[in-house]
């Protein structure tokens, strides 16, 4: 057999099969070439119409070319027209073939646009997109260049350059609109303290990145977020030099000039698209190499603000603002100095704002970067007044709801906070911080996001919105799923970025609307089919409920000391003040209802319930996860387009099903079990232990699906993490380590109540005396021995009434109320054995008393191991609140403790060894709290 000319010829057959043969071949010839011809005429046709189509600009009016030639480059990257020698004329003959872009100001556009529809123009970053018929120019307008760069990239997005007629008219509902991302690890730096990181590429190697900042970029540009903003806790000793202070530096000079070179790149790239970078700091926080030759602390809770402190941190601002004009500032006067007082008011007014306005000087412009005074551990409202006279262009934020996401609609002082600020007349911003009760799993759910908007606007009285990413943020750019290579935040999370972004443009949409637009967007994501996309996404609206849900009516707090991914010890369910129970979270942070203690003691006393319940919501979330894993049955290969993040996502959902399972399991157990508490009856403990084994046995679920798809529960892994366990050093991140913890919980319970059987009634053990520990002190005090009766101030009358037998005999300070509130106490001691020392903190948030260490608006409330209470309701002072015992460890050698001003008490020293766990000491007996019932693991009381 030959082949000539691409037709085989068979010369053992007969002509008529040959014929036959050589004409089908023919046929199927003709059918390829018809179609080639098909593809040419397109294409050609394609390739005329983009070289027919003309882009005409005018630059009239025009104040930033940077961002006025982007939009022009969006333009001509989609048309392939070059931008030359196409000035816009009005007198021009423009047609079909003709795009026409200026802002609306520039020119007389009512020749292809209606006035009335030109006039609609008002706002900031507004823009309008018109052609009246197919024989009319397309026109893109806008108030201003930001508005020109979102007209371009929604004329290429949705190709409306095809379409014969475009009526687009668009306008932001919220004034500022921006992303974080964190200058922070997941643990110190050896010999520094929290936030303290300097821009390098040892701890950093993505900061100087320039293609993940182009991708990280234009994704904020895609969704139109104006505002990006980077956090760390002192940025300028990175970033500009000082001539009073060459040796604040704290990078080489190699790496100087390498912060220059992006940085100025990043601001650069960022205003070409209409993105204002913000610089995050917070105050008072120190170079450490300017700290140690002034032998100063980094930071320090209760510093004093020095002439050597304001004058270095003015300084600094000024060369910054002079270096980095397009730069604006987010101010946190909270964590590092002292809390509320009037040291925040002259911080702010006297050292911050000075600094910036020396910087404008220097560069001889009167155009004021926006500075945003965060409302952390500050009286906002109190510093806003004092500075709104001296700047105007000021902004407020706080944050949404605390560092999680619990509600949309917030309550009580927290919402009454916000609703101050958004009264001030400036804009407040609202702070989407954190989100350690999502981490580390997938957050998708638009529904959620929307009514947490709308609340924002309507609750909140807010126009700005400022989000931190989803997951993971003290391990940016890394999300914490454990694949061969590490996945982007920027890539996995695309749906949290563009959600609120969506609704931060703009939140009332129908739910039509809304269910047709996710949809496609999952669609297109994915390669599945509508119906599909529906199903997942009705997956990801119940799956959005169950995370906040499990915080918002079980959980300890806010603040990420909790990672409540990894679960909850079944003392912390029954017995949260023992472990700083943050209050606000159930009274603003959820709807009206009870916590599991509240819930249980109606159920003994038959009083009704109110509100959402923890019995309620252990069934919802059982029940969400239930519609969310029915409606994802038969998706696993459906996927035609990013394949191995369609698996993820749906293993993400089967997750939640296995974590909303332990939680029901384990509250269910909690509430049977607290009944003892008013019974004591043995058979209420036995009957919660069905429960108690199902959430154990759910909780190996959860460890079997994650202990190969994720490195980690929680991004901080430093010793501010409290719960369920103590992270220090990295520890309890992992589901697999936290399921021996549970089991052994279990066992314990278990044990104890055979325990109980056996003792009956009488499990009372002797209380032992803590044994005094001798220091040097070297400051001139007076002692007292601590006993019912005791006269512990000096300029009142007031004696102890109640006090803990163990704490009898402990020699107490003996403060002057009068100067403690004003000034506070520094105590210096020496001492040859680490020792704890035993601060009494009254149960009271009013002013007159000082503030208790609390993680969530100080981040270095545990370094002297303070922030948990280990001796609840110790003590009671005539006719003052209920105290509570801190210890602050010391080593051995010289030591100074700095309490905060207000009334506290100072009640002695201890062996550090001493007090290793906490208990409750009950003086008013109010009832055993039964903690003793799930024993210990490890050296840890559970």
């Amino acid at each position: 057999m030959s082949r000539v000319d691409g037709v085989s010829v068979v010369s053992q057959w007969g002509l008529l099969i040959a014929k036959n043969t050589a004409l089908l071949i023919m046929i199927n010839y003709y059918k390829y070439f018809c179609a080639l011809v098909v593809c040419f005429f397109m294409t050609a046709k394609s390739d005329l119409f983009a070289q027919s189509l003309q882009v005409y600009h005018s630059t009239r009016s025009v104040l930033n070319e940077q961002r006025f030639n982007y939009a022009l480059q969006r333009l001509h990257s989609s048309s392939g027209v070059s931008p030359s020698n196409n000035a816009f004329g009005d007198d021009g003959n423009y047609g079909s073939g003709d795009v026409l872009l200026g802002l609306s100001t520039a020119e007389n556009w009512s020749k292809w646009v209606p006035q009335l529809l030109i006039d609609s123009l008002k706002t900031t970053e507004s823009y309008l997109i018109y052609k009246k018929n197919a024989e009319s120019p397309l026109v893109i307008l806008a108030k201003d260049e930001s508005g020109l760069v979102y007209g371009s990239e929604q004329l290429v997005r949705d190709s409306l350059c095809r379409r014969s007629q475009v009526y687009v008219l668009e306008q932001p509902e919220m004034l500022l609109r921006g992303a974080c991302i964190g200058m922070q690890k997941t643990d110190y730096l050896p010999g520094r303290d929290v936030y303290e990181y300097p821009y390098t590429e040892d701890l950093f190697p993505w900061f100087y990145d320039k293609e993940l900042w182009l991708q990280y970029l234009d994704m904020l540009v895609e969704n139109r977020y104006n505002t990006l903003y980077l956090w760390n806790g002192h940025p300028f000793s990175s970033l500009v030099k000082l001539k009073d202070y060459p040796y604040a530096l704290e990078v080489d000079e190699a790496t100087f000039k390498k912060n220059e070179e992006i940085y100025s790149f990043l601001t650069q790239e960022a205003n070409k698209r209409g993105i204002w970078i913000i610089q995050m700091f917070y105050n008072i926080i120190l170079p450490k190499p300017f700290a140690e030759k002034h032998g100063l602390k980094t930071q320090e809770r209760n510093r004093t603000i020095t002439p050597l402190i304001a004058d270095y941190t003015q300084k600094s601002i000024a060369a910054f603002v002079q270096k980095y004009p397009n730069v604006g500032l987010l101010v946190t006067l909270g964590e590092a100095m002292e809390g509320v007082g009037q040291d925040d008011i002259d911080w702010f007014t006297k050292t911050i704002i000075p600094g910036v306005k020396q910087g404008l000087q220097a560069q001889k412009s009167h155009i004021e970067p926006p500075i945003i005074l965060r409302a952390h551990d500050t009286d906002a409202p109190a510093v806003m007044r004092a500075a709104l006279p001296i700047y105007k262009n000021l902004y407020t934020m706080a944050k949404f709801n605390g560092e999680a996401l619990t509600t949309y609609e917030t309550r009580g002082k927290w919402a009454e906070l916000h609703q101050d600020l958004g009264r001030i007349g400036t804009v407040h911003i609202q702070n989407v911080h954190i989100l350690a009760n999502l981490e580390p799993f997938r957050y998708a759910a638009p529904d959620f996001i929307q009514k947490s908007v709308k609340g924002m606007h309507e609750i909140h009285l807010s126009n700005g919105i400022h989000i931190y990413p989803q997951a993971s943020y003290w391990d940016w750019p890394f999300s914490a799923d454990k694949t061969d290579e590490r996945l982007l935040q920027v890539e996995r999370d695309w749906m949290w970025y563009r959600a609120w972004a969506r609704y931060a443009w703009r939140a009332e949409r129908s739910d039509s609307e809304e269910g047709a637009y996710w949809s496609a967007q999952l669609s297109d994501f994915y390669g599945i089919t509508t119906n599909q996309a529906e199903s997942l996404l009705v997956a990801l609206n119940q799956v959005g409920e169950i995370s906040p849900k499990i915080l918002r009516r079980f959980g300890i707090t806010d603040g990420n000391r909790q990672t409540s991914s990894l679960g909850m010890l079944m003392t912390q369910l029954i017995n949260p003040y023992r472990y700083g129970l943050f209050t606000l979270l159930y009274d603003s942070e959820a709807p009206e209802g009870e916590m599991i203690i509240e819930y249980a003691e109606k159920q003994a006393k038959g009083i009704a319930h109110h509100g959402e319940t923890p019995i309620q919501v252990a069934n919802e979330i059982v029940e969400h996860a239930r519609v969310a894993t029915t409606a994802i049955e038969g998706l696993e290969n459906t996927a035609h387009k990013n394949k191995a993040e369609f698996k993820r996502l749906l293993h993400d959902i089967r997750i939640h099903e296995a974590l909303a399972a332990h939680y029901s399991y384990k509250v269910k157990a909690a509430v049977q079990l607290l009944a003892y508490k008013s019974s004591k009856d043995i058979q209420d403990l036995r009957d919660a232990v069905p429960d108690f084994e199902k959430s154990v046995t759910a909780y190996k679920t959860l460890t079997d699906l994650t202990k190969d798809t994720y490195l980690y529960a929680n991004s901080m892994q430093t010793k501010t993490r409290k719960i369920p366990m103590r992270g220090i050093d990295g520890a309890y991140k992992h589901w697999q380590q936290m399921l021996p913890v549970f089991q052994t919980e279990l066992q314990n319970f278990k044990a104890s109540i055979d325990s109980l059987s056996l003792a009956g009634e009488d499990t009372e053990e002797a209380v032992k005396l803590l044994a005094d520990r001798q220091v040097d002190v070297k400051s001139a005090l007076q002692f007292v021995p601590l006993k019912k009766g005791a006269k512990l101030y000096e300029d009142q009358e007031l004696v102890v009434t109640h006090l803990a037998n163990e704490l009898t005999g402990m020699n107490a300070v003996v403060i002057n109320s009068e100067e403690q509130k004003l000034e506070g106490t520094t105590l210096r001691f020496e001492n040859d054995q680490p020792v704890k020392v035993l601060v009494g903190y009254f149960n009271n948030t009013d002013k007159v008393f000082a503030p208790k260490p609390v993680l969530e608006i100080d981040a270095t409330a545990n370094d002297f191991g303070q922030a948990e209470a280990k001796v609840r309701n110790a003590m009671r002072v005539q006719y003052m609140p209920m105290l509570d015992i801190h210890t602050y460890s010391f080593p051995a050698g010289e030591n100074v403790l700095k309490i905060p001003k207000g009334e506290v008490l100072i009640l002695g020293f201890v062996q550090d060894t001493e007090l290793s766990s906490p208990y409750n000491a009950d003086v008013e007996n109010q009832g055993d709290d039964m903690d003793d019932l799930f024993g210990y693991y490890q050296e840890t009381k559970l």
